[in-house]
């Protein structure tokens, strides 16, 4: 095959290729929204949110005297470990009752905004979770009751 034939080849086989993202784009297939009520699978999707996506033990679970999550302590609320100008102090509680009320927490996750209406201060990430996702996280940390 000459050099012509094998653009020409390549050339029709991206154009079908963009036809088709073309047309799924037109016509995406729908996603499945979760209907039901809060209940046990929202709570271990929140788990696995919480300790394997944003790792909220890192900063809000104490540490003991060799540098360790205290597993007793967990999610209880920790000093910040390296403080840094402008940064918390302190991270707050999560387990059994977050801050604020359960939309403002939801808000929070969702939007970066928590319930004073600005930013968390650093270390805090500017989550953008989905609803259901922060819905979830909700869901796990009222089932860490102390």
């Amino acid at each position: 095959m000459n050099q012509l034939a094998r653009y020409s080849l390549a050339a029709c086989l991206l154009f079908a290729a963009d036809r088709t993202q073309f047309a799924n784009a037109q016509n995406p297939t729908p996603r499945k929204t979760a209907t039901a009520a809060p209940g046990v699978g929202d709570a271990e999707r929140g788990r696995y949110i919480v300790e394997g996506v944003a790792m909220c033990e890192r900063c809000h679970t104490p540490q003991d005297s060799a540098g360790q999550s205290d597993a007793r302590h967990r999610l209880e609320g920790a000093p910040v470990l390296q403080p840094v100008a402008g940064w918390a102090i302190f991270a707050p509680r999560l387990a059994g009752r977050p801050p604020g009320t359960d939309e403002e927490f939801v808000r929070l996750l969702t939007t970066g905004i928590s319930r004073t209406g600005t930013q968390p201060r650093h270390p805090m990430p500017p989550f953008r979770m989905t609803r259901p996702d922060a819905e979830a996280v909700l869901a796990y940390l009222k089932s860490l009751r102390r």
